[in-house]
């Protein structure tokens, strides 16, 4: 499938980081995955990722908080997945003028794929 990237899932729900996880290195990706925003600002800190998926809602902080959150970090993630099932019409299209891609919750193997294949392009 590509490129090898080294991707970044966060989200708070323990199954949709297993589901992304298993998906993504099945494909041979170097995954890492956490649960809230300050593991995701931590770990970006330490290594530099070529994507990143991220919750919008989360616990301890969201989606939103931590694309904000990035502009502190020296490199930035070069394509940003927001993953999410409160994506509205008008919030994908906000999302895409910034540049980052979207995938609404629950989604299929075969969204994942195309979402992957952009952050390949």
């Amino acid at each position: 499938m590509g490129t090898v990237m080294k991707i970044l899932i966060v989200d708070d729900e323990q199954l949709v980081r297993w589901f992304l996880e298993r998906a993504l290195k099945k494909w041979g990706h170097d995954v890492i995955s956490v649960s809230n925003i300050h593991e995701a600002l931590a770990r970006m800190r330490k290594d530099n990722f070529d994507v990143m998926f991220t919750d919008l809602r989360m616990p301890e902080g969201n989606g939103a908080d931590l694309l904000e959150s990035m502009s502190q970090i020296p490199e930035e993630i070069p394509k940003v997945v927001v993953c999410s099932a409160f994506i509205t019409i008008e919030m994908a299209s906000e999302f895409k003028q910034r540049g980052f891609l979207t995938l609404k919750k629950p989604f299929k193997l075969a969204e994942l794929e195309t979402v992957i294949a952009h952050c390949q392009a």
